[in-house]
């Protein structure tokens, strides 16, 4: 396993971050719970230092090699793991299956975006 590149970890989660706000608009900023926003920022760090980690044990001459890793890997987790577990929450709380679907292409943009910043930065 080769080193976590921190500088993307903390690329990664400013990108997913800002994205947060572009999808979500003002509910995506600081409100009448800071606490509960600094939850939020704090989970999306551990979820681009997750990445790394995952990026790190294939290696930098791998993904220099198959730079579509960067992509496939990052945005597989939302696509496989994040989305469904999105429908599965909405469906068993009888929540609309819409704002599920919007929370998937966010958090599918954001690991997409995460992987990005760490292909420009390996």
């Amino acid at each position: 396993m080769g080193p976590v590149n921190w500088i993307a970890v903390g690329a990664g989660w400013a990108a997913a971050a800002l994205l947060g706000v572009a999808f979500y608009g003002r509910k995506a900023m600081f409100g009448a719970k800071p606490a509960l926003h600094l939850l939020a920022a704090f989970l999306l760090l551990a979820s681009a230092a997750m990445v790394g980690h995952m990026l790190a044990r294939v290696g930098v001459e791998t993904l220099q090699a198959k730079p579509w890793l960067h992509f496939m890997m990052a945005g597989g987790l939302a696509l496989t793991f994040i989305g469904p577990a999105l429908v599965i929450t909405a469906v068993r709380r009888e929540q609309p299956l819409r704002e599920a679907l919007y929370d998937w292409s966010y958090w599918l943009a954001a690991y997409l975006a995460i992987g990005g910043t760490f292909w420009l930065l390996d």
